[in-house]
């Protein structure tokens, strides 16, 4: 599956979530798969849990995130010391 059929299983609409973008056809925003994945819960737990998410949905989210990001510069949070 290609970038671009990944990136259509991801919709935002004003009227869905307040516009967060999301997994097509659900209420599960990128943000909350990619939370769950962060404080590791593995692909299969999540598709067990959410019925009719699948393995593409997912990795579309880390595309959506990964493509989000990709022009953003960030400050660190802390600050090393030497």
């Amino acid at each position: 599956m290609n970038d671009q059929q990944l990136l259509e299983r991801i919709t935002l609409n004003p009227k869905v979530m307040v516009g967060k973008p999301v997994v097509r056809g659900t209420r599960l925003t990128v943000e909350y798969i990619l939370n769950l994945l962060a404080h590791g819960a593995t692909t299969s737990e999540i598709l067990g849990e959410y019925e009719g998410l699948t393995p593409e949905d997912i990795q579309a989210c880390i595309l959506f995130a990964t493509k989000s990001l990709r022009d953003t510069d960030f400050m660190p949070l802390t600050m090393e010391t030497a």
